[in-house]
């Protein structure tokens, strides 16, 4: 139990992580329009709750166990809620955020690299079609989805758990209204483009050149 207590009250790390996070989020989204402030407040919201639980306060944990009546060993692996439910300890937790942490190293890269390639292009006035633009017309939203998920798989909790579908729909629905508006800019080039390359996730024969592609910087 003492070592339950010790693992929460660090509101200081909270802070720092929170503004860390908040600072790739809007560096790298850099919303807009009210929908992409939409979905970045989404996103906040999930970045806030993630790190006021992991650090803070167990609100997730105090639910499970005294609302709903669940018996979870009170260690600071608790938060590790997949592998503390089925059981797993702290060889499960570990696996836990290994596998998280690769999408969400995944997720960030992506998010940069479309960053980067949206960037060097709109100083063009072109439209962004190389690099991780090839292989998904979405790279940047793919990579908040996963940076999410590798987060609810890493560190779950009922308001992360909630908040994840969310994200997904507003930046599914964002993604279409976006492409509206570019196929009315660029017209059948862009409609060429769409049929050709998927929205968000890669085709299975393309997965090789799409690890490569977050790996190494584009030569466009």
């Amino acid at each position: 139990m003492n070592d339950f207590s010790m693992h929460y009250g660090h509101w200081g790390w909270v802070l720092i992580m929170v503004l860390i996070a908040s600072w790739v989020l809007y560096r790298f989204v850099a919303p807009r329009s009210w929908r992409d402030w939409m979905g970045a407040g989404l996103v906040q919201a999930f970045i806030i709750a993630l790190y006021a639980e992991m650090y803070g306060f167990p609100l997730t944990i105090y639910l499970l166990t005294g609302f709903l009546g669940i018996d979870l060993p009170l260690t600071g692996f608790s938060g590790h809620l997949w592998a503390t439910m089925l059981g797993y300890g702290a060889t499960g937790a570990m696996l836990e955020m290994m596998l998280g942490g690769v999408f969400i190293v995944v997720g960030l890269a992506l998010l940069i690299r479309g960053w980067v390639q949206v960037y060097r292009t709109s100083l063009e006035g072109k439209l962004a079609t190389q690099g991780v633009y090839g292989l998904v017309r979405h790279p940047q939203y793919t990579g908040i989805m996963l940076a999410v998920f590798g987060q609810v798989i890493h560190w779950p909790t009922v308001i992360t758990l909630l908040l994840f579908p969310l994200i997904v729909w507003a930046y599914v629905r964002l993604a279409k209204r976006e492409e509206s508006a570019l196929t009315e800019r660029f017209g059948e080039k862009y409609q060429t483009y769409r049929q050709r390359v998927p929205m968000l996730f890669p085709h299975l024969r393309n997965w090789r050149e799409f690890i490569h592609s977050l790996l190494f910087a584009d030569q466009q």
